[in-house]
Order: structure tokens, then C-alpha cells, then sequence
């Protein structure tokens, strides 16, 4: 039987490749809309982010979820994710 190769993805607060699985994916569509994809199903560009604090704050102080994303972030975005962040843990 053969063996289910895991996707891997890479964080963009720590750079360190993660199971797909354990990590947020937020999206810019085409109408450059930036929202959190839970289900890692939404259309459009992605960038994905370890579920700690630790590593959203390296994403804003660096702005590498910004340069990911090719679009600026609002501050509004950033409360949701840390919101979500905070439930996962």
C-alpha cells in the first residue's frame, strides 16, 4: 500500500514547513479582499500562519504576510487573527 505523502506549508511568522493541516491560510482575491480561510478552500493567493502568537507577531513585524500576500493589511485583519489564534490555543 502506498503512503499518503502529507502536504507541507510554510509559516510565515517562524519559516518553518508545517503540515498544511496545523497552520491558518489567510487569502487575497481577485478584488484584493483579504479574509481568513479556515477550510483552505478559497480561490485566490495564500499565505499561511502557525496558530501561535509567537508567529503572527514576527508576520506584522517583519510585514512578510503583507509581502506574501502582495497587498497591505488592514489592522482589522490582524484582530481577527489573533482572535482565532487565541481560540486555537
Amino acid at each position: 500500500m502506498k503512503v499518503k505523502k502529507i502536504p507541507q506549508r510554510m509559516c510565515t511568522g517562524c519559516m518553518e514547513m508545517k503540515p498544511k493541516k496545523e497552520l491558518i491560510r489567510v487569502v487575497r482575491n481577485k478584488e484584493n479582499e483579504i479574509s481568513i480561510d479556515l477550510h483552505g478552500k478559497k480561490p485566490g493567493r495564500g499565505a499561511y500562519i502557525c496558530k501561535s502568537t509567537e508567529c503572527l507577531e514576527k508576520a506584522v513585524k517583519t510585514k512578510r504576510l503583507e509581502r506574501n500576500l502582495e497587498s497591505k493589511i488592514s489592522e482589522e485583519i490582524y484582530a481577527k487573527l489573533k482572535e482565532e489564534i487565541e481560540n486555537a490555543e
